[in-house]
């Protein structure tokens, strides 16, 4: 986690400079000239979408194989889409001249790439790389409905004016997606007790982890994503004092109470799980649960919000 927070923070540093492009000084966010302007983030992340859906199709024929054979290709696959996605959001900044984290449609695409950074550093142990068979088919589906055209208005006002919304929406978002893997991870815990509970010769044939491993994977990640939300909460009164600061009444937002309820629920699955020994498949059953509900209803509070979707 540490270092996908450290490259993010350090694209936002990039961001946050000014830029020359052909001898021009660029002092204004709307007369911005991208290198190539006719190629957009969008398309980039069109790209990154459209490998996510190759990736997709290769790990259907994974599961129909029954898992036997390795997973790199899958691996490289999202290895490139994580690439194309990477520029877009990259693009993105550049050209808003800050962190794109300030509509529906860029915090989708950094939630996406969260999940798609933390899979990369898992999948660097072979025996967990399968987790991108589960993770494509979100990845895609998500990154179809992101591409909606509402969901990204032309005008943009970025409401604050400080570095530290950058890290608050970094560490918010990295937490999401530990939680997003986790949920992936416990889908793969789910099938592979259900194999075993039935004798399935998937079960011992299958280059998927054990299920202990998976159980591991699973709170590490739940830890993990823990404290960055935590972490990210934590500069909530910093940006408050901002807006104070700048004449402007806080009188709460959505997607505030929003986050500070999924820490809640996600505190209550950690405590469940070491306080009280509720581990295998009642722990995968609430993590994926979770997240199904964090993805449900997540950009309904984002467009609810009147500081997070301007």
């Amino acid at each position: 986690m540490a270092p996908i927070l450290a490259v993010w923070v350090g694209i936002s540093a990039v961001i946050d400079r000014r830029y020359k492009i052909a001898g021009l000084a660029i002092n204004d966010t709307q007369t911005k000239i991208m290198a190539v302007s006719w190629f957009t983030d969008r398309h980039f992340f069109l790209l990154a979408v459209v490998v996510y859906g190759i990736s997709t199709i290769y790990s259907v024929f994974l599961w129909r194989k029954g898992f036997r054979r390795d997973d790199r290709i899958n691996y490289s696959l999202l290895v490139v889409a994580a690439g194309f996605h990477t520029a877009a959001m990259f693009m993105r900044g550049i050209h808003l001249d800050r962190c794109p984290v300030n509509n529906l449609y860029e915090a989708i695409v950094f939630l996406l790439w969260t999940i798609a950074a933390v899979y990369l550093v898992v999948g660097l142990f072979p025996r967990l790389r399968f987790l991108g068979a589960f993770a494509a088919p979100v990845l895609f589906c998500i990154g179809v409905f992101a591409l909606m055209p509402a969901l990204d208005p032309k005008v943009v006002t970025p409401v604050f004016r400080t570095d530290w919304v950058n890290i608050h929406a970094a560490l918010i978002l990295l937490a999401y997606g530990a939680f997003g893997l986790s949920a992936i991870a416990g889908v793969m815990f789910l099938m592979q007790e259900h194999d075993l509970k039935f004798h399935k010769a998937r079960a011992v044939f299958s280059m998927l982890p054990p299920i202990q491993r998976l159980e591991r994977v699973m709170s590490g990640l739940i830890i993990a994503g823990v404290i960055l939300l935590t972490a990210g909460l934590a500069f909530v009164p910093l940006l408050i004092k901002e807006k104070e600061h700048e004449g402007t009444a806080f009188k709460g937002d959505p997607i505030l109470y929003y986050s500070v309820f999924i820490w809640l629920v996600y505190w209550a699955l950690f405590v469940a799980r070491w306080k009280f020994g509720q581990g295998g498949r009642r722990f995968a059953y609430g993590v994926v649960a979770s997240f199904v509900f964090l993805l449900l209803t997540f950009w309904g509070f984002m467009l609810l919000s009147p500081l997070h979707n301007k």
